[in-house]
Parts: structure tokens; C-alpha cells; sequence
């Protein structure tokens, strides 16, 4: 189980080499899930948007917390629990056959087809 970003898609003009790290680790994600398939291990990578946290606290205050909450449809950023609940399911053993997979977690900020 890997936890990337959505800066792999977008990008992170301000920040690039965390999007270019991320981006690694969705690639290096996807080359273990076919390397490892044959043992039966599967990898699935989370690649969440803003994640309200204790890191993250001071964004969502003004001025920045208005502009950073608009990005998502939805008007908020994503709670930790979300993201971990969406983690427990791919670590599961139902989750086998999403290995490969990278899940966008980012309430509808950032879509990519």
C-alpha cells in the first residue's frame, strides 16, 4: 500500500519535486503489483488531495483555507478517516484485484481520465 497524491496528476508548480516524487512512487507501485502478482501480494497506491490534519492545520484558515476548500466541489477537504478507510479496503483481502490500481481520493478537486 502506497500514499501518493494528486500532485502526481496536476502537478505542483510551487513544489515540484514532491510531485515528481510522488509520481515515483504511483509508478514503482504499479511495477511491484505486476512483479509481486505471482506470490500473491497485491500493491495498491491512495492518492488523496488536501487531507485535513495536524500538518496541515493552518491551511484552511483564512487567507488560504477559502481557496483551498473551493477546489473540491464538495466545498471542504477530505478528514483523515476517509482516507484511511479507503486504505484498510485495498489492504484488505477483497481488494486483490485492485492491485495496479491508484485510487483517487480528492472529492471530484482534480479529474483525470
Amino acid at each position: 500500500m502506497n500514499i501518493s497524491s494528486r500532485g502526481t496528476f496536476r502537478g505542483e508548480p510551487d513544489q515540484p519535486a514532491y510531485g515528481a516524487s510522488k509520481a515515483g512512487l504511483d509508478a514503482l507501485g504499479q511495477s511491484l503489483a505486476v512483479a509481486l502478482a505471482p506470490q500473491g501480494i497485491a500493491v495498491a497506491t491512495v492518492a488523496p488531495g488536501f487531507v485535513e490534519t495536524d500538518m496541515t492545520s493552518e491551511h484552511p484558515k483564512p487567507p488560504r483555507g477559502d481557496a483551498i476548500r473551493a477546489q473540491s466541489p464538495f466545498r471542504r477537504v477530505a478528514r483523515a478517516e476517509e482516507v484511511v478507510a479507503a486504505v484498510l479496503w485495498l489492504a484488505s483481502p477483497e481488494a486483490e484485484w485492485t492491485s495496479g490500481a491508484i485510487l483517487d481520493l480528492n472529492g471530484a478537486s482534480y479529474l483525470r481520465s
